[in-house]
């Protein structure tokens, strides 16, 4: 027997508006730094600076670090605006709440943090990992990369697609 669908009634903003907005930030990013937006390169320049922290000498003998120093720049800064927007989002929507494991998660699972973070943590860690080795994210690929026709990128992207589908088939099955 299926689940009801979950129930959504929270004002979400116009998928078209936020696109269209993400248009405009990809063409001004073009425009002003002659770079595409992405995410996992800002990743592995924030595990550079922890890694400065406590093994310099070790993280700048490192290939990838000697060729891309670890900085604070403004992919880093697309990441705070994320988590920004992300709240700002939450907030105009009266979206927040205050729970650690969501419900469709509880229903599904038990309402075990120890398990929900560990989920967490390991899906992040396989999504990283997936981001270096396809030479860059979903938004690099799936906005910066398509945008401009990247064939590789349009690969990439329907790979995303698939891998998404399947995971929520084999996790959320009824």
């Amino acid at each position: 027997m299926n689940a009801p669908p979950e129930v959504y009634s929270s004002p979400e903003w116009s998928a078209y508006l936020v696109g269209a907005l993400i248009g405009v930030l990809s063409m001004f990013t073009f425009y002003f730094s002659d770079k595409p937006i992405g995410a996992s390169s800002a990743y592995a320049k924030l595990a550079g600076l922890v890694g400065n922290l406590f093994s310099k000498r070790h993280t700048m003998s490192l290939k990838y670090f000697q060729d891309n120093a670890p900085k604070i720049d403004w992919e880093v800064m697309l990441l705070v605006g994320v988590i920004l927007g992300a709240l700002v989002s939450s907030i105009s929507t009266g979206d927040i709440t205050n729970e650690w494991v969501p419900r469709m998660w509880a229903e599904r699972f038990g309402t075990g943090i120890p398990l929900r973070l560990l989920a967490c943590f390991a899906g992040g860690a396989v999504m990283a990992f997936g981001a270096r080795m396809a030479g860059g994210c979903t938004s690099g690929h799936g906005i910066s990369g398509a945008l401009q026709l990247s064939v590789g990128s349009w690969i990439a992207l329907i790979c995303f697609f698939i891998g998404g589908a399947g995971t929520a088939a084999i996790l959320f099955r009824s």
